[in-house]
C-alpha cells in the first residue's frame, strides 16, 4: 500500500494506491484492498466515507468487470465518490488482477457530508459529488468512432456537470486523461488545445488499454472548487 498525505485545493488529502494480494480470487482481491484501504484510513482519522475518487485497474476484462462490481458494493452510501476503471496489464508489478487508486479528502469540518449526483437516469459511474467545496467528476467517456468526435462529445458534457455545479473552467484544479495506447498523444494534445481552456499545467495524462466497454478511446476526470 502506498501511501501519500498532501494539501491541495485548501484540504488535506490522502492518496492510497495497492495491488491484489495475487493468491487470492479477483473478488477478494479486490475486498481486500478496499479493507486495507480503510484501515489506513482508520489511522489517519479518515474512513472510507471520507472517499473522494477511485481509479479501479484491471489485468483484462474479466478482472476489471468484477473488479468494479465489488467497488460498488463497498463504496456504497457515504462512501460513493467519483470513479473510473481501466484495462491496463502493464500498469502492474505484481501478478495480482486487480489494483485500485483512491483519494480520500479531510473536510475543514467533521460532519460535513458529500452532495452525491447522479446521472439522469442513474447509472454506476457518480455523475459528479461536491465535498466541502471540492467538486470530482466521474471519468467521462463516448463510444463515437474517432478521438476527434469523442473528444468533441465529452467536453460538452463535462462543462455541463460543471455548470450544473457552479463551477466554470476557470475553477478546475486539475484534468487527468487516460488516453488509449493506440492513440497519439501529440495529436491529443492538439485536440485538447483547440478546444478547452485550461492551463496546459493543469492537464495530466496517462494510459490505458480498454474502458468499460469496446470503443472508447480516452477517459477525463475533472477536479475543481467552488468560488469563494
Amino acid at each position: 500500500m502506498r501511501t501519500i498525505v498532501y494539501e491541495w485545493l485548501g484540504r488535506e488529502f490522502v492518496a492510497l494506491s495497492a495491488e491484489g494480494r495475487a493468491s487470492l480470487d479477483i473478488a477478494e482481491q479486490t475486498h481486500d484492498i478496499f479493507k486495507r484501504c480503510d484501515q489506513v484510513l482508520g489511522g489517519l482519522g479518515l474512513s472510507l466515507a471520507n472517499t473522494v475518487r477511485t481509479r479501479l485497474w484491471g489485468r483484462d476484462r474479466e478482472s476489471r468487470d468484477a473488479g468494479s462490481q465489488v467497488r460498488v458494493s463497498v463504496l456504497a452510501g457515504p462512501a460513493r465518490s467519483a470513479s473510473s476503471s481501466f484495462i491496463a496489464p502493464d500498469y502492474f508489478e505484481s501478478d495480482a488482477q486487480v489494483a485500485v487508486e483512491l483519494w480520500a479528502m479531510r473536510p475543514s469540518q467533521p460532519r460535513l457530508q458529500k452532495r452525491l449526483v447522479e446521472y439522469e437516469p442513474p447509472i454506476v459511474p457518480l455523475r459528479y459529488l461536491v465535498y466541502d467545496g471540492v467538486v470530482a467528476l466521474s471519468g467521462v467517456t463516448s463510444v463515437l468512432p474517432t478521438l476527434d468526435e469523442q473528444v468533441s462529445e465529452i467536453l460538452p458534457r463535462i462543462q455541463g456537470s460543471l455548470a450544473d455545479a457552479r463551477l466554470a473552467w476557470k475553477d478546475v484544479a486539475r484534468v487527468s486523461c487516460l488516453l488509449h495506447r493506440s492513440q497519439s498523444l501529440g495529436d491529443f494534445k492538439t485536440l485538447l488545445a483547440q478546444r478547452l481552456d485550461v492551463s496546459p499545467s493543469l492537464i495530466e495524462y496517462g494510459f490505458a488499454d480498454g474502458y468499460s466497454t469496446p470503443g472508447k478511446l480516452v477517459e477525463i476526470e475533472v477536479t475543481g472548487k467552488i468560488p469563494g
